[in-house]
C-alpha cells in the first residue's frame, strides 16, 4: 500500500501532489515547473496576478488539458488525467472562472447534464428536480429548478455553476474565482458550504482576486508569478501585505483621483431616468435618477447588489429601455439612438458579463480589439489590414494585454487579460464617456491597478469615466466623485475624502467587525 504523502514541513496527508508540471502554449510558458500540494480536508488558496499560471495548473489538475511535462501524484501513486470526466471519475471537480452552462437549458437540466439519472431506461427528472432543489436549499438560493438559466442574474448562475459541482461528492474540489458575481451574503453562505465540506474531508483549492475574502477560509496559500511558485505560507503566516508583496512586489497601490487638470463641460448627463425591474416586479430598477459628470471627471457608482447599478449603466449605455427620463451626451439627447448610435457618438460601456457580453469566443485577439472600431479601418468593401493592426498592437500596449499576438486566441488569455480586451476595445473607439459595470471582476490585485492607472490617465486627457463597484476599496482609489445608489436612487454623494464606514452605512450595509 502506498504510503500517504507528507510536503515539506506542512502536517496533513497530501491527496494530490503536482510535480514540476510544466505547460506551454506556442511560445509562451504558462507554468514553469510547479510543485503543488493539495492536503485533505483543508482549503489551499492559490493567489497570482492574471497570466500567472493559475487558471492553467487547476486545468490540468482537473484534466481540462494535460500537461507539456511533470507528474501528478494522486493518494501516492502517478496519474495522467485524459480528460475533465477522468478527473471526476477520480473524484476531482472544477468550478471554472468562466460560467460553462448552457443559456437555453434550466437549471436542472444544467445540473444533470451528462450524468442524467436513469429510471427504468427513462430519464428520472422528478428525481433531478428533487436533487436540484435540495442543492439549492444548502445554498440558500430560491431559484425555482425549471428556471431557465438565461434569465437569472449572473449572481445566480454562479450560485447554478457551484450547485453543479457539489452534485458530484467531488473530494476534491477547485473553484476558480466562485465568488466573482456573488453578493456579500451568497459569499457568507459559500463559504458555510465550504466549513462543511471540508469538515467531511473534502480538499479545497481555492483561487480569489479578492484577498481579504480569501484569508477569511484558507490554511495554506501558494504563489504564483510568470508560471513558477514564488511564495508557500500556512495561514498563520500570511497577512494581506505577505500576499500582495509575493504578487506584485512591495510598491503597489490602487492609485489616487487624477489631478492637475480642470474639468471640462459636462460630458454626460442623466436627466430623471426611470428603469423598469425584472419582468413582474411592482418596483422600479433605477427610480427617477439625475446625474451629471464633466469631461475629465471620474464617477464611482456603489452600491449592493440590487441597488440598479447595472441596470443604470446598460439604460444609459442603451442595452436596456427607460420608462422615463432623459440621456444627453454633450447635450445632445441620445435616447433614440441604438447601442452602435451611442458609440458612434462617443458613449460606450464594459460591461459586467465579459464572457457573454463583451467578448467573441471564436474570434482572435486582435479581432475582438478592432470589433468596435472597424469603421476607423474600412472604406465601402474594403478594410486596411495594416491600420487594424496598428491599432491593435497600440491598444495592446496601451492596456497591457499579456499575448502572444493579436493573431492569439482569445481563449488562451487569462480572465483578466481577456477584460482587458474588452476595456482596449471600448477605448479604441476614441469615447468621450466610457462606463465600466465592475471593471475589476475577475482581475487580479495589479491588472486592477493597471486599469484603474490606465483610466485615470485617460481622465486627464479629458475622458468622463464612470464605473460602478461592489467594492468599497475601489470607490476609494481614483474617483474625484463617489455616488452611492440604494433601492434605484442615489442616497449619498460623497468626495474623494470619506471614509469607508460612510460609504458602506449609505448603501444599507453593515460594517463587517474584522
Amino acid at each position: 500500500m502506498s504510503q500517504p504523502l507528507r510536503s515539506n514541513g506542512v502536517q496533513g496527508e497530501v491527496v494530490l501532489a503536482a510535480r514540476n508540471i510544466a505547460k506551454s502554449y506556442g511560445n509562451v510558458h504558462a507554468l514553469k515547473g510547479v510543485n503543488f500540494d493539495i492536503h485533505r480536508g483543508q482549503v489551499t488558496t492559490l493567489f497570482g496576478e492574471n497570466g500567472a499560471g493559475k487558471s492553467t495548473l487547476m486545468k490540468i489538475l482537473s484534466g481540462v488539458v494535460q500537461p507539456s511535462s511533470g507528474e501528478i501524484i494522486l493518494d501516492g501513486s502517478p496519474i495522467s488525467f485524459t480528460s475533465s470526466t477522468h478527473a471526476r471519475e477520480h473524484g476531482i471537480s472544477i468550478i471554472h472562472q468562466e460560467l460553462s452552462l448552457a443559456p437555453n437549458l434550466s437549471v436542472r437540466d444544467n445540473i444533470f447534464m451528462g450524468r442524467e439519472i436513469i429510471t427504468g431506461g427513462m430519464v428520472d427528472f422528478a428525481e433531478e428536480e428533487r436533487q436540484t432543489r435540495e442543492l439549492l436549499e444548502e445554498l440558500e438560493e430560491d431559484i425555482d429548478p425549471l428556471t431557465r438559466v438565461e434569465d437569472l442574474r449572473l449572481g445566480q448562475q454562479q450560485i447554478v455553476e457551484i450547485a453543479r459541482a457539489l452534485s458530484v461528492n467531488s473530494r476534491i474540489l477547485i473553484m476558480d474565482e466562485p465568488t466573482s458575481a456573488l453578493s456579500a451574503t451568497e459569499v457568507e453562505v459559500l463559504f458555510k458550504v465550504i466549513h462543511d465540506l471540508t469538515s467531511r474531508g473534502v480538499s479545497i483549492v481555492y483561487i480569489s482576486h479578492h484577498l481579504e475574502e480569501a484569508l477569511q477560509i484558507t490554511n495554506h496559500a501558494v504563489v504564483l508569478r510568470d508560471g513558477t511558485m514564488t511564495a508557500y505560507a500556512e495561514r498563520k503566516d500570511i497577512d494581506l501585505e505577505w500576499i500582495v508583496r509575493n504578487m506584485v512586489g512591495d510598491n503597489f497601490d490602487l492609485g489616487s483621483p487624477p489631478d492637475g487638470h480642470q474639468f471640462g463641460q459636462v460630458a454626460l448627463s442623466i436627466d430623471n431616468l426611470s428603469v423598469p425591474g425584472p419582468s413582474g416586479a411592482a418596483y422600479n430598477a433605477v427610480d427617477r435618477l439625475s446625474l451629471k459628470v464633466r469631461a475629465g471627471e471620474v464617477v464611482c457608482i456603489y452600491g449592493l447588489m440590487g441597488a440598479g447599478r447595472t441596470e443604470l449603466l446598460e439604460c444609459v449605455a442603451g442595452r436596456l429601455r427607460s420608462s422615463g427620463g432623459q440621456v444627453l451626451l454633450e447635450g445632445r439627447d441620445v435616447g433614440g439612438l441604438s447601442i452602435a448610435g451611442r458609440i458612434e457618438s462617443g458613449l460606450v460601456l464594459v460591461p459586467e458579463d465579459r464572457q457573454r457580453d463583451g467578448l467573441v469566443q471564436t474570434m482572435t485577439v486582435g479581432t475582438n480589439l478592432s470589433l468596435a472600431s472597424i469603421g476607423a479601418f474600412t472604406k465601402g468593401l474594403f478594410t486596411s489590414g495594416r491600420r487594424e493592426r496598428e491599432l491593435v498592437n497600440d491598444a495592446i500596449r496601451r492596456v497591457h494585454v499579456k499575448t502572444d499576438g493579436g493573431e492569439a486566441s482569445i481563449g488562451s488569455l487569462s480572465g483578466g487579460n481577456q477584460q482587458k480586451v474588452v476595456i482596449g476595445k471600448m477605448l479604441a473607439t476614441q469615447p468621450k464617456v466610457i462606463l465600466l459595470d465592475e471593471p475589476s471582476r475577475g482581475i487580479d490585485i495589479g491588472a486592477k491597478a493597471e486599469v484603474f492607472k490606465l483610466l485615470a490617465e485617460r481622465a486627464k486627457q479629458g475622458l468622463a469615466v464612470v464605473y460602478s463597484t461592489s467594492e468599497v476599496n475601489e470607490c476609494l482609489s481614483i474617483a474625484h466623485r463617489i455616488i452611492v445608489m440604494h433601492r434605484g436612487r442615489i442616497s449619498a454623494e460623497f468626495s474623494s475624502d470619506v471614509t469607508k464606514e460612510k460609504i458602506m452605512a449609505a448603501s444599507g450595509e453593515a460594517m463587517v467587525a474584522h
